[in-house]
């Protein structure tokens, strides 16, 4: 058995069953290794970013990790945005990149590049297999880390899986024990919660299932405000949700969210920062003089946390928790708007969707029609690199196949990804996409205002608009395997939203507004 064979038999004997891969030379034997265990499900993604970004969204929606396969420091590189998303939104991930043989990198060869360098700027762990019998311990710790919600990378050169492992598959390893608050800090937290002023700020588990559940008593119990970041990784949202205060993108519309608070808890989440500096503005969008008690990091124990936090502060079955209740708009008619887009949305989504979003311009448009439609599980980017949204939805779909994907993004953002496409096509994966074509990229003209730049010239349009030549939605994704159909009336969108439902895998609307 050599040290590929070894780690396909480890990742496989630690649960990890699903690989989605671009892989070039030094990843042949890998490669091989791959083809002969057929219970591990290969996917192939035509872009580096689609296999990083497939692998964080089926870490969100399934709760396991799943392996990427990447070439070489360029491959890794090109993968790079996607796992720094992956790394916010506390996705745990495992990268197998191929290096050259130990003895081959001296002659730096045109491929060559400073793997460790790239790999260490957005992963938590990494380890270089020195050998082939160091392959399968490496596999197996980089699962056990990827499984706490880290980014674990192992570099295997070719030598090291081609050469005989000795050893053969490792086991799997026990889960990475979390870090707990001490109990006298929970209990202070509680108090805080009861006083005048008080939120609990919450992220990761603590945003769905049985997490937003205690973190919905908690609030109920204490009467203080339960809050939600806007680049929540999941969150369930829709009739019968948990009802969580979501915070604003905008810096001033934060500022004034925040308001009046004095005490801010924060559990699996960072103290608020508004995403950019902004002339004038402060950094942080609290309250001067608000207290932020960092409870637990993202990475410390959230469901512990929370289940103690309950406990401190009294919480009973009886607590009249908070739910979103059904309410969605009627449909209209005329012109495809933002606010169209959503109430089609929300007429249209099944019960127990995934709905990926990059939508942040129109977002305020659709999302508060949807947000009391159908029960479901939204995934935001989290890193703020675009090109998170389709990559996501094809990771969602695998992790969870019984379950409809609705992506939605801006035109531009699609542009990064278009690859993806082909492999929903080849999968035959039940998304459907909504391409927003507002043609341009329209955050960044909100973005130089906000600044406080001058109105956008000829260089500054020509650089955030897409219009000339127009992107064809309909036939871009004809020429990846994906039926699609264009709408720019609110009612040619309802019915490309009932032609999505009747149809077996994916589906592509052009939603020109």
């Amino acid at each position: 058995m050599n040290g590929a064979e070894a780690l396909v038999e480890t990742m496989l004997a630690s649960g990890v069953s699903v690989c989605f891969a671009n892989p070039g030379t030094s990843e042949m034997h890998f490669v091989a290794a791959l083809d002969t265990h057929p219970e591990m499900r290969c996917i192939l993604c035509l872009f580096e970013g689609g296999v990083t970004g497939a692998a964080d969204g089926y870490a969100r929606m399934s709760g396991n990790v799943a392996g990427t396969l990447l070439h070489l420091g360029p491959g890794f590189g090109n993968g790079w945005a996607n796992l720094h998303n992956a790394r916010k939104g506390q996705s745990g991930v495992v990268n197998i990149v191929g290096d050259h043989a130990g003895y081959h990198l001296k002659h730096d060869a045109p491929l060559q590049a400073d793997l460790d360098g790239v790999v260490g700027s957005v992963s938590h762990w990494v380890r270089r297999a020195t050998d082939s019998s160091t392959v399968a311990g490496a596999g197996a710790e980089a699962i056990r880390i990827a499984r706490s919600g880290q980014i674990a990378t192992v570099i295997l050169p070719a030598d090291s899986a081609w050469g005989n492992s000795g050893s053969g598959p490792a086991g799997e390893l026990p889960p990475v024990r979390k870090h707990r608050p001490d109990e006298d800090r929970v209990t202070a937290s509680a108090h805080a919660l009861t006083l005048p002023g008080a939120a609990l700020l919450v992220s990761g588990p603590a945003l769905f299932g049985a997490g937003a559940e205690l973190a919905g008593k908690i609030a109920a119990r204490t009467g203080c405000r339960l809050l939600a970041p806007f680049f929540a990784p999941r969150i369930a949202l829709g009739e019968g949700a948990v009802a969580f205060e979501t915070m604003p993108y905008n810096v001033d519309m934060s500022a004034e969210f925040l308001s009046g608070l004095k005490h801010i808890v924060l559990v699996g989440e960072d103290p608020p920062v508004n995403f950019f500096a902004y002339p004038g503005k402060p950094s942080t969008p609290e309250p001067a003089g608000c207290a932020i008690g960092q409870l637990c990091f993202a990475d410390w124990d959230v469901m512990w946390t929370l289940e103690k936090l309950a406990e401190a502060a009294g919480v009973d079955d009886s607590e009249a928790v908070a739910r979103i209740a059904r309410d969605v708009p009627p449909l209209e008619s005329g012109p495809l708007s933002a606010e169209g887009i959503g109430r089609g949305l929300a007429n249209f989504l099944p019960d127990d969707a995934i709905l990926v979003n990059e939508a942040v311009t129109a977002g305020p448009g659709i999302w508060p029609a949807v947000n009391g439609s159908s029960h479901h599980d939204r995934i935001n980017n989290t890193g703020g690199s675009i090109g998170q949204c389709l990559p996501n939805a094809l990771g969602a779909a695998v992790a969870c196949p019984d379950r409809p994907v609705f992506a939605v993004s801006g035109d531009g953002s699609a542009m990064y990804q278009v690859q993806c496409l082909w492999t929903a096509a080849r999968e035959g994966l039940n998304i459907t996409f909504v391409i927003i074509a507002n043609r341009g990229y329209q955050i960044l003209h909100a973005e130089l205002q906000a600044q406080g730049a001058p109105k956008p010239g000829r260089n500054a349009r020509a650089m955030f608009d897409i219009e000339d030549p127009l992107i064809d939605w309909v036939a871009l994704a004809a020429g990846h395997g994906v039926q699609a159909v264009r709408a720019d009336t609110e009612e040619s969108f309802a019915e490309a939203m009932e032609m999505a439902a009747r149809t077996q895998g994916p589906f592509l609307i052009e939603a020109a507004i």
